[in-house]
């Protein structure tokens, strides 16, 4: 357990952080797996509006450094084929 006061604001910090991160890489899964369901169901509307969402989504959690910006973009060109 930390003992100054630097560490425990930062241990603070960093529990509101996982938090955060982790609600939005909840959100980007759910996104990705409604994108899976609607491509298997063969629904181009849907999947086209499932794959604007999952996009969004994973292109911020590249940038906010939640999955590696490279993983982001492999996983945003592999949904895009499978809707294609």
């Amino acid at each position: 357990m930390a003992n100054h006061a630097s560490a425990l604001k930062r241990a603070r910090q960093d529990q509101k952080k996982r938090l955060q991160n982790r609600t939005q890489k909840g959100a980007m899964r759910t996104a990705i797996k409604k994108l899976m369901t609607a491509v298997e169901a063969g629904d181009k509307d849907t999947a086209n509006a499932a794959l604007r969402q999952a996009t969004s989504l994973l292109d911020r959690a590249g940038r906010k450094n939640q999955i590696h910006s490279s993983q982001a973009s492999r996983r945003v060109s592999r949904l895009n084929a499978k809707v294609k």
